[in-house]
């Protein structure tokens, strides 16, 4: 009675064998770097300042202050088909669960209405001297019902499982709205620096093509050598040169952009983002590394795996321990198929019990394997954090040798619009020859292309670390894919 006892308290709570998963701990640093960085940076006469903040942002984009990059980011957020592809995984790990979930919480119940003709020999049963009777037709109609008792709880471990996957699938939703809209800011503040840089080179080409031009006429007035010449036509066929990638560049970000979007190449006009329209963000919230491992979903989506790994040594261990299956059965067989409503002829009922005792080490096998699956992805998650703090601390020392960067070119820069202005004061007095003047005009404008290069460097960088810090916008499914 005590055995009976003991079993039917075992069969009814359960218990689940393996570890029970715990999430873990976050990092213990309380700095990014390991110097401290300048709290706020300034050049070309924007000042940028670094924050603490409990969460990251959600929608960072608008930070740069543009409605045209605003407006860009939402379009790719609804249109792009990496979006949708993400979404897609998202539902079926979804719908696996609730199957499972069906399949073992609830008890298996099926109906069966079968026909047989058949023809019984007594002597096959040892009843001789009985006539052989005429085939006749059996009619079955029965409902089966059968529940695993999910004693030891590998059941329970194995939807843990599949549910953890979905959180990994969801985070990875979120990890690939993350990444598009970095991309999108990216390759949005590229395109602009390029078509800005194509401009300056095409109007340093044309300053050189009137170098050149003064140059050859001195050359045929005996005022210069050959060398002079030759020179200065390197010097324009070396800018010239640098104009067909510069616009090869430009087409390629144009097509990138049309593909985050979720539109055709040929049909790509984002002419409309300019550098200058980019604000730079004047304040940049930063998380503790603590808030960044618990927000980015990266992180959170190998937390999730290694949760499913867990799991999967709680399923490993199950299956070591016997199983235990209810099943039972009514129904009603007949001779005429009229006859097989009138009543309950037939019922079963019983207890299977399956120990494994000799499976040739393919279970202890499978569970050593379960741990070692969870070893290798605690190894992944650990690495995911450390590459996390990595990419933030990179972003933040980048901001700052930016800022000194775009300063200095900042400073060239006005320095050669200074030695411009100057120069157009002597050629108007006649003390410098045109040929000073354009050479002056031409350093400003390579000043000029230098210092387009630094403040885009700013804005991607600044891009960069709102990305790394994990912020992530609320979904938002394009018409088609709510629909469904």
């Amino acid at each position: 009675m005590k055995r009976c006892m003991l079993l039917s308290a075992l069969i009814l709570c359960g218990c689940a064998v393996g570890p029970d998963f715990r999430s873990p701990a976050a990092p213990d640093t309380a700095s990014y770097t390991r110097d401290a960085l300048p709290a706020t940076t300034q050049a070309a006469g924007a000042a940028q300042t670094i924050v603490a903040a409990r969460n990251a942002l959600p929608t960072w984009w608008t930070q740069f202050r543009s409605g045209a990059l605003d407006r860009l980011v939402d379009t790719a957020l609804r249109n792009s088909p990496t979006l949708d592809e993400a979404r897609g995984k998202l539902v079926e790990a979804r719908e696996n669960y609730i199957a499972q979930a069906g399949a073992t919480e609830f008890p298996t119940i099926d109906a069966k209405l079968s026909g047989t003709r058949q023809k019984v020999d007594p002597t096959a049963f040892g009843i001789p001297n009985v006539p052989n009777t005429a085939p006749f037709t059996l009619f079955n109609a029965s409902v089966s019902v059968s529940y695993l008792l999910d004693v030891f709880g590998g059941n329970r471990r194995a939807l843990e499982a599949l549910l953890a996957q979905v959180d990994y699938q969801s985070y990875e939703l979120d990890a690939a709205r993350l990444a598009l809209a970095g991309n999108v800011v990216s390759t949005a503040i590229r395109r602009a620096s390029l078509q800005q840089q194509l401009a300056l080179t095409q109007q340093l080409a044309d300053a050189q093509a009137q170098q050149l031009g003064i140059i050859e006429g001195r050359y045929a007035a005996g005022g210069v050598a050959q060398l002079d010449v030759r020179t200065q036509r390197t010097l324009l066929a070396q800018t010239r040169a640098q104009l067909p990638p510069l616009a090869t560049q430009l087409a390629q970000a144009d097509h990138q952009l049309a593909i985050l979007v979720g539109r055709e190449p040929s049909k790509a006009d984002f002419s409309g983002i300019t550098l200058d329209a980019l604000q730079l963000p004047d304040t940049v919230p930063v998380t503790l590394p603590s808030t960044l491992a618990r927000e980015r979903p990266d992180i959170r989506a190998s937390e999730a795996l290694l949760h499913q790994a867990s799991a999967n040594v709680g399923v490993a261990t199950a299956n070591l321990y016997p199983q235990f299956v209810v099943s039972a059965g009514v129904g009603s067989q007949r001779t005429r198929v009229e006859d097989v409503v009138n009543g309950l002829n037939v019922w079963n009922i019983g207890l299977n019990l399956t120990q494994p005792i000799f499976h040739g080490g393919e279970l202890r096998a499978k569970q050593r394997a379960a741990q070692a699956a969870y070893d290798a992805a605690f190894a992944s998650y650990r690495q995911t954090v450390l590459q996390a703090l990595q990419q933030v601390a990179d972003s933040l020392h980048a901001l700052n040798d930016d800022a000194h960067a775009l300063q200095a070119r900042d400073e060239a820069a006005s320095e050669a619009q200074a030695s411009v202005r100057i120069a157009q004061g002597q050629y108007a007095a006649g003390g410098v020859s045109q040929f000073g003047l354009i050479d002056a005009q031409r350093q400003a404008l390579q000043t000029a292309l230098d210092r387009t290069r630094a403040q885009a460097d700013r804005l991607a960088d600044t891009a960069a670390l709102f990305q790394a810090l994990g912020g992530v916008t609320p979904d938002v499914p394009d018409a088609q894919t709510a629909g469904r």
